[in-house]
């Protein structure tokens, strides 16, 4: 019986901590259907889903050498091509980056320029 117990535990545990850090509560309430559809909509060039509206971060940025370049907490970092939406459009007219951490790495999985045509 205790052996079921440590497994319903672990299993209550392990949903806890997957769940996603960004979620929409109410902050995006007023947002058109068209621009909540375009954030749902947008994969990255490998066919990865980018996520939703509450993960994307609207974003200055810039062109340097070849590269776009993105400021994420505080610190300008290079988008990786591969990270790069050129044919999704952008109905905003902000740019929009979508990052991560992982094992103390931002990594930048999405990027729309805010001229992505």
């Amino acid at each position: 019986m205790r052996r079921v117990a440590e497994v319903a535990l672990l299993a209550i545990v392990s949903t806890l901590t997957g769940t996603a850090l960004a979620f929409d509560n109410g902050q995006y309430d007023n947002v058109p259907p068209d621009i909540r559809a375009w954030f749902k909509a947008v994969t990255a060039p490998n066919g990865v889903p980018c996520c939703d509206i509450s993960d994307g971060h609207r974003t200055d940025y810039d062109f340097r050498a070849g590269a776009y370049w993105v400021p994420i907490e505080g610190q300008w970092m290079a988008v990786p091509e591969r990270a790069i939406i050129r044919d999704r459009g952008n109905p905003i007219g902000q740019a929009v980056v979508w990052y991560v951490h992982h094992r103390g790495n931002i990594i930048i999985s999405c990027f729309v320029p805010a001229d992505a045509v």
